[in-house]
Parts: structure tokens; C-alpha cells; sequence
């Protein structure tokens, strides 16, 4: 159901909670709904934000979708040579769900461009388990890539490419984490890999990570009704590459070289939102990732609140302006 990912009734089976089927060949057959919203860049239609989308690469199917305010072609005379900040945003969905025209996140990327006045380019990558993880990675890479050499009309006239974010949602998160590092790993010379777009920091909302060890948020929430722990046991499973357990570096943000690279990070001055809450089984994870972050001398702005639920933004219009006004103050720091 769009706009209510992961809301069935709590069921023992995780397969069936998930809605999929697991094929011989390793594939899955996805048997919930997922409706995608086209996008329309007619500055003559009464939206608030237009919509255009632009292959990546062709061969793997990849591509992002801009979200541009309409009040950006309309600029007032005070504000005309003004452009605004760049998000660039990977959806969550245990990495085996959705696209970024998928109608909830159209609509949440749509009123996120418009509350924080922002550029948002959503980024559409490979799922799993026909493609395991490094793969959303390394399109991740490749959008940043592409977003940097071979900009669309829009990001060249309207993005400042001096005050770019890297976003993501759930496993999005995950992905914008592992991202950050990998670009951090390659930057020599802060102006040598990311001249002319400059990363001002990391927007981590109920990030997707995990361990083998049962953490106490995950314990309390054992039967939690959106991603109860051994749901989220089997997108790992079906994600990681095979053979590793939820040990991985690509899941456990204590283990692994990242750590060693969040060092850079520190160095190059990128600033760390991460959101959460309560309710969330995923929540002692997500302080955990912001620990090590910390400890590494990383500055990391937290925000974890009471109540409610793994994607709650989605589920809740209250609690989403409360997270762009979150990551509106967020961003404003650097204006």
C-alpha cells in the first residue's frame, strides 16, 4: 500500500509480512502494490514543485528524479541570482522495495523540496536481492558522479553546488552513510574529488543498520507491527552479499575500515543529522552509528524523539514537517 509501506497485521513469517516470494534462481516475486506517480515539469500546472527525471545509467536502469520548486522559475528581484541547497536523497525500503516514483516518496520528496526550499534529487538504484549490496552503492557513487559532470538545466541554473547534502531515509540511510565514507576514502585534497560540489553534511533519518546481537530497542519491540527485528533479519539476508552475517561492515557501522575513514569525514568539516524515535526497533542501531561517529570527532546533531514508528514521516504529516523543519535549522547553519 503506497504511502504505508510496511503496515501489515504482525505475522510470525517474515515473508509474509514482507509480501514476497522467494524464487530458485535467488530472485523474489514482490507481491505488494507499488504505484508510481509520473513526473511533470509544466511550470503552467498549479504545483508547487515540478518534476523531471533523468537517466543515470541506461544498462542498469537507474536514474534520479529532480524535484525543483516552482517558485525558483519565478524569482523576485531581491532573490534572483539566489540558488538553493542540494539534496541528494536515496529512499529506504530494506533494499528490496521501491523507486524513487514511488508515490509516497514522490509526495514525501515533492514537500520536502518545498518546506526546506531545496533542490532534491532522488536517486532510483538497484534492488536486491537480484543485485546485493555494494550494488546500491556503487549507484549511489555513480549519481554523484553524473550529478557533478553532467548536470541537468535545473541543477546548473537553480542548485548551489557549494551547499549539497547527502539524505536518506531507512536504507537510504544506510546507503547515504556508506556513500559518505566512500567519497570521504577517495578525497585527497578537499577541492581535488568534489570541486565543484561541495558536501556540507550527512541527513540520516531512522537509518537501516543492525548486528547479530539483539540490541534492547529491538527487544522491547519484538512484535512491532511495521519492522519487527527478524523481518529486518531477512532484508539482511537478502541484501548482504552471500555468505556474511548482519557482522558485515555493510550493516554493523562498529566493524569494518569505515570506521577508520570517518577520520576524514571529521577533517573535511561534513556535519551528521540523525533522526529517530522511540518506537523504532531500529533505534539503539541508529544511536550506536552515531557513537562511533562521535567518538571519531565527528559533530553529530541527534534527534530522537518519543513515540512513534519506523517511517513514521511517511505515516504521520505532523511529524514529517517536524523532520524538514529539523533539517531546515539543520541547513540554515551553513547559509
Amino acid at each position: 500500500m503506497s504511502g504505508q509501506p510496511f503496515s501489515q497485521p504482525q505475522t510470525n513469517d517474515p515473508f509474509l509480512h514482507l509480501k514476497i516470494i522467494s524464487n530458485p534462481d535467488g530472485t523474489i516475486t514482490r507481491l505488494r502494490e507499488d504505484q508510481h506517480t509520473p513526473p511533470s515539469s509544466n511550470p503552467n500546472l498549479p504545483i508547487p514543485v515540478l518534476t523531471k527525471d533523468i537517466t543515470i545509467n541506461a544498462s542498469h536502469n537507474t536514474f534520479a528524479r529532480i524535484f525543483l520548486p516552482r517558485k525558483t522559475l519565478y524569482p523576485s528581484s531581491s532573490s534572483s541570482s539566489h540558488k538553493l541547497p542540494l539534496i541528494v536523497y536515496f529512499h529506504g525500503g530494506g533494499f528490496i522495495f521501491f523507486s524513487a516514483a514511488s508515490d509516497f516518496l514522490h509526495d514525501l520528496c515533492s514537500n520536502l523540496a518545498k518546506d526546506v526550499n531545496s533542490i532534491v534529487v532522488s536517486i532510483d538504484y538497484r534492488l536486491a536481492p537480484e543485485h546485493r549490496l555494494p550494488a546500491a552503492y556503487d549507484d549511489a557513487m555513480e549519481a554523484l558522479h553524473w550529478i557533478k559532470t553532467r548536470p541537468d538545466e535545473w541543477l546548473r541554473k537553480y542548485a548551489d553546488y557549494s551547499n549539497c547534502y547527502i539524505m536518506g531515509s531507512s536504507a537510504g540511510g544506510n546507503i547515504a552513510y556508506h556513500t559518505c565514507l566512500r567519497m570521504a576514502a577517495e578525497i585527497n585534497l578537499k577541492h581535488d574529488y568534489i570541486s565543484p560540489l561541495n558536501i556540507s553534511g550527512l541527513i540520516l533519518s531512522q537509518p537501516f543498520f543492525g548486528g547479530t546481537k539483539r540490541l534492547p530497542s529491538e527487544l522491547r519491540l519484538l512484535n512491532d507491527a511495521v519492522v519487527p527485528p527478524h523481518v529486518c533479519d531477512l532484508m539482511w539476508e537478502l541484501s548482504l552479499p552471500l555468505g556474511v552475517d548482519r557482522d558485515h561492515a555493510y550493516c554493523n557501522p562498529t566493524v569494518g575500515d569505515g570506521v577508520g575513514v570517518l577520520d576524514r569525514v571529521r577533517e573535511l568539516g561534513w556535519r551528521v543529522l540523525v533522526s529517530g524515535c522511540e518506537g523504532d526497533p531500529l533505534m539503539d542501531h541508529q544511536m550506536v552509528m552515531a557513537t562511533v561517529m562521535e567518538e571519531k570527532g565527528v559533530v553529530v546533531v541527534r534527534s530522537f524523539t518519543a513515540g512513534g514508528c519506523h517511517g513514521v514521516e511517511v505515516r504521520d504529516l505532523i511529524k514529517r514537517k517536524q523532520l524538514h523543519n529539523l533539517i531546515k535549522d539543520f541547513i540554515s547553519f551553513h547559509q
